[in-house]
């Protein structure tokens, strides 16, 4: 139990008591906030998506479903990737979106 409260300052890693309180709060955070941090990750790319799309002329929402229109499998952590890394990429990928919903507003 002390080894696991090493670092803690004062009473919480020098009384057993104290120290066991706080190791079982520090697992409950540790807990939520790896469920958390995927969360924050996906919010974070899903904006950097619709900021790289949005210089092309497209909304978030046109661009996701003209992926899956075009049948092109990346998620949003390569997109956001490929946005800020390679821009060129981006580009390509947004083009065959674009033509992709424009076949289908014209079959329509």
């Amino acid at each position: 139990m002390f080894q696991r409260a090493e670092g803690y300052v004062g009473g919480r890693r020098r009384l057993y008591r104290t120290a066991k309180e706080n190791l079982v709060r520090a697992g409950r955070f540790a807990y939520r906030d790896r469920r958390r941090r995927r969360r924050d990750f996906r919010r974070l790319w899903i904006i950097r998506v619709n900021a790289a799309a949005r210089l092309h002329g497209l909304r978030y929402s046109q661009f996701i479903a003209g992926l899956i229109k075009a049948n092109i499998e990346l998620d949003r952590k390569q997109l956001s990737e490929m946005a800020i890394h390679d821009p060129a990429g981006f580009e390509v990928v947004v083009a065959a979106v674009k033509k992709a919903l424009e076949t289908e507003t014209a079959a329509a």
